[in-house]
């Protein structure tokens, strides 16, 4: 089995040919072809590249913020929704 660590959007990721993967969003349209960069490959270290294929761009599920101090009626509430990119490794 060949295997790839790659790091993308600030993140780590342990990678096999044909797996599927989500990662912080890469500005590629669906369908294009992508070289990441290696920290570690098959014995060898920052050596390769890794292609992969851009599937979709998405977000994520909705993540609810909320701040409150007792007492000082004082109470925020907001939402967020992280962008992804999902990518097939080749």
């Amino acid at each position: 089995m060949s295997y790839a660590i790659i790091r993308t959007g600030g993140k780590q990721y342990a990678v096999e040919s044909g797996m599927t993967l989500r990662v912080p969003t890469i500005s590629a349209e669906a369908g294009k072809k992508v070289d990441i960069d290696t920290l570690f490959a098959d014995g060898a270290v920052g050596a390769a590249t890794v292609k992969a294929t851009v599937v979709k761009h998405g977000k994520g599920d909705k993540i609810i913020v909320f701040k409150k101090k007792r007492r000082k009626q004082y109470k925020r509430k907001q939402g967020h929704r992280q962008g992804f990119t999902e990518i097939t490794i080749d």
